[in-house]
C-alpha cells in the first residue's frame, strides 16, 4: 500500500514515537475542504459520501499522509465532531439513546467487508472508515471484534485526550452490562507494569518504552558510566526472562540447531571482557529538529556510554554451532531475535555481517555480565549481543534466537528504520530498499561542559571546557579541536582513555579502540567577549572529521548526527 511506502518507520500498531511532525500542503488542504464538505446539521453524512467516493488508492494515500503527521492530524480533522459524543456517556447529542450490544455481536464485525468494532470502557465504536487512516497502518485490525484497553496498554502514546476525542465520533453504543462486566474481571495488565525502576537523574524522552538518557554534565564524569545512568533504549515492552529456564538456539549452522542456557554460556566457552561504547542511531537527534522536524524521540546529547562487557565470544558459540569455512560459501550475515515482543508476537531482530561476527578482532560478544555484575534488565538481562563499533540497534537485548543466514535480518528496524538518506529525500520519495542499514558510526564528538545558555565570569580568567569523543568500526580518536570563539581560533583538547582519568598513553590494537574518549581543555577567556561561542570537532584514526553544520547531513529520520557540537555561554561581568 502507498501509505506503507511513504512510512515504512510507522507501520506497526503505533508510531514511532509522539513527536510532532510537519503537515504536508496537500493533507491542509484537504482538511479545508473536508471541513467545509462536513459543516453543518448532515456533516457525518457528508463526510462519508465524500469519503466513498474516493478510491482505495486515495484513500491509502491519504493514509500515508496521516501517518506522516501522526494523530495530532487526525485529531484535527475530526475536532469538529468531538462535541457531539461523549465517550463514556449514555447518548450521542441531545435525546439519542444509544443500542445495547453484546460481545458476540460485536465480534461479527472483525473485517472491513463486515464493518470494524471495537470497544472501549463499556462502548462499542464502528472504526471501519478509520482504519485507512490509522497512522499505525492496518495493524488497528488486530483489535478488530474486540477491546481497545490491551493494544493501548501496548502503545501507551494513544491514552490522550485528542485521541479519545476522536474515537467519540465513531460511537455507534453501548456494551452490555454482562459483557462488561466479564471485561473487567479479566483485566487486561500493562505490559509495562514490570519494567524495573529507573534512576531519576535520566532525562526521559518517552515512559512506554522506556527512553532516557542521562544529563550530559554527569555523563563525562566518568569514563565507565555507571549501569543505573547508562542510556536506556527500548523498543518494546522489557521482557521478564527466569535465568533458570532461559534458553539461546543458534540456528543456520551444519551442526543443526545448538540450544544453550545461560549456565552452558557460563561454563561451556571461555569469558572475554571488552570495553565498549554504544551509541544510539539517533543521537544528537535534537539538532536536526532545530534545522526541519523528523520522526523519532528527540535525544539530546547523550543518547551514547561506555561499559565493561563480559560474556562468552559469538565466534567461539559459533564454532561450537558447527560454523567451518563451507558456511562462508553461503552466509553472509548473523541474525539476532530478541525476547522482547510488540502486539503481534514478533520479536525485536537486527543483523550484522558475517565477518563481523567470526573475525578474531571483531570482538562480539554475548554478554551476560555489565560493569562487573550480571546485565541490568533494561540492558538485557540475562543476555545480549554486545557488537563493539557498531550502532546500538544492532545491539540486541534479551537475546532469544541467533541464525547464521544468506540475508539480512527481515526486522522491521534492518529493513525500514536505522538507514541514512540526502536531505532531500522525504517520506514522499522515500526508498528505504535504497539504502543500507547502519552498522558503523562516524566519527562523534560533544561537549558535555559547560551546558548552553550557561553562564560563566569573567573573573574566573579561564575556561574548562569537557566531552566526549568516540568514533564506529573500532576508529581510534586521535585528535579534538577545541573552539572558544565560534571557531576562529582551536586548542587541542587532553584525551582521556581510562578508569583513571590519567591521559591517553598506549593506544588500543588499530581497528580495536573500541571505547569512546574522554576530553578536558582549559582555555583564556576571549577578551571582551559577552557570549562565547564553544565548538567541538574530532578526528579519528582514519583522519575522519566532522562536518560543521547540521543541514548538509539533515535526513528524514534524524540519525548520524555528528556535525560539529556548540554550545553558547554567556560572560558575567564583575
Amino acid at each position: 500500500m502507498q501509505f506503507l511506502r511513504r512510512c515504512p518507520s510507522l507501520t506497526r500498531f503505533g508510531p514511532l514515537s509522539p513527536q510532532r511532525n510537519e503537515v504536508a500542503p496537500a493533507v491542509a488542504l484537504w482538511t479545508l475542504r473536508l471541513s467545509s464538505s462536513s459543516s453543518g446539521s448532515g456533516s457525518r453524512e457528508d463526510q462519508r459520501s465524500y469519503q466513498h467516493t474516493r478510491s482505495p488508492i486515495w484513500r491509502h494515500g491519504l493514509a500515508g499522509l496521516l501517518a506522516g503527521a501522526g494523530a495530532v492530524l487526525a485529531y484535527s480533522l475530526h475536532h469538529h465532531k468531538a462535541e457531539q459524543a461523549n465517550v463514556s456517556g449514555q447518548t450521542i447529542g441531545k435525546g439519542s439513546t444509544l443500542p445495547v450490544f453484546s460481545q458476540a455481536e460485536v465480534a461479527k464485525h472483525r473485517s472491513l467487508d463486515d464493518g470494524v468494532w471495537v470497544t472501549y470502557q463499556g462502548n462499542v465504536y464502528d472504526i471501519t472508515e478509520f482504519v485507512a487512516m490509522h497512522p499505525g497502518g492496518d495493524k488497528i485490525l488486530l483489535a478488530a471484534g474486540g477491546a481497545l484497553e490491551p493494544f493501548w496498554a501496548l502503545y501507551a502514546v494513544h491514552n490522550q485526550e485528542h485521541v479519545l476525542e476522536l474515537l467519540s465520533e465513531y460511537k455507534v453504543g453501548l456494551l452490555s452490562k454482562e459483557d462488561l462486566k466479564k471485561q473487567q474481571a479479566v483485566k487486561s495488565s500493562d505490559p509495562y507494569s514490570s519494567d524495573p525502576e529507573r534512576h531519576p537523574a535520566l532525562r526521559v524522552n518517552s515512559l512506554k518504552p522506556f527512553n532516557a538518557e542521562p544529563p550530559p554534565e554527569i555523563l563525562s564524569d566518568s569514563y565507565i558510566t555507571p549501569s543505573a545512568l547508562f542510556f536506556k533504549r527500548n523498543h518494546l515492552p522489557v521482557p521478564q526472562v527466569d535465568p533458570a529456564t532461559y534458553q539461546l538456539r543458534v540456528e543456520g549452522l551444519p551442526g543443526g540447531v545448538l540450544t544453550l542456557s545461560l549456565e552452558d554460556l557460563k561454563t561451556r566457552f571461555p569469558k572475554h571482557t571488552v570495553t565498549a561504547t554504544l551509541q544510539c542511531a539517533g543521537n544528537r537527534r535534537s539538532e536536526m529538529n532545530k534545522v526541519k522536524q523528523v520522526k523519532g524521540l528527540n535525544w539530546g546529547i547523550a543518547a551514547i556510554s561506555n561499559a565493561k562487557w563480559s560474556g562468552a565470544r559469538l565466534k567461539d558459540v559459533l564454532l561450537a554451532a558447527g560454523y567451518g569455512p563451507d558456511v562462508v560459501q553461503r552466509a553472509r550475515h548473523v541474525q539476532f531475535e530478541g525476547l522482547d515482543k510488540d502486539a503481534t508476537g514478533t520479536s525485536y531482530g537486527a543483523s550484522i555481517p558475517l565477518n563481523k561476527a567470526v573475525s578474531e578482532e571483531g570482538d562480539v560478544l554475548l554478554a551476560y555480565e555489565m560493569n562487573g555484575a550480571d546485565i541490568p534488565q533494561d540492558h538485557g538481562f540475562p543476555v545480549r549481543v554486545v557488537v563493539p563499533g557498531v550502532v546500538g540497534a544492532r545491539n540486541v537485548k534479551w537475546l532469544g534466537k541467533i541464525i547464521v543466514s544468506s540475508e539480512e535480518s527481515s526486522s522491521h528496524w534492518q529493513q525500514n528504520d536505522y538507514k541514512g538518506f540526502s536531505p532531500g529525500t522525504d517520506w514522499d520519495t522515500v526508498d528505504f530498499k535504497s539504502a543500507p542499514a547502519i552498522q558503523e558510526l562516524p566519527i562523534q564528538s560533544a561537549i558535555t561542559a559547560p551546558a548552553d545558555g550557561g553562564v560563566v565570569d569573567r573573573s574566573d580568567e579561564t575556561l574548562t571546557v569537557k566531552g566526549y569523543a568516540w568514533s564506529g568500526g573500532g576508529r581510534e580518536v586521535v585528535r579534538v579541536d577545541v573552539s572558544l570563539d565560534g571557531g576562529k581560533t582551536w586548542q587541542v583538547a587532553q584525551l582521556k582513555s581510562s578508569e583513571t582519568g590519567q591521559a591517553a598513553e598506549a593506544s588500543p590494537p588499530p581497528g580495536r579502540a573500541w571505547a569512546w574518549k574522554l576530553w578536558e581543555v582549559t582555555a583564556p577567556l576571549p577578551h571582551h567577549a559577552q557570549e562565547l561561542e564553544i565548538i567541538c570537532k574530532a578526528v579519528d584514526s582514519s583522519y575522519n572529521m566532522q562536518p560543521d553544520t547540521v543541514p548538509p547531513i539533515w535526513n528524514l529520520r534524524g540519525v548520524l548526527s555528528n556535525a560539529w557540537h556548540r554550545v553558547k555561554v554567556s560572560v558575567r561581568e564583575d
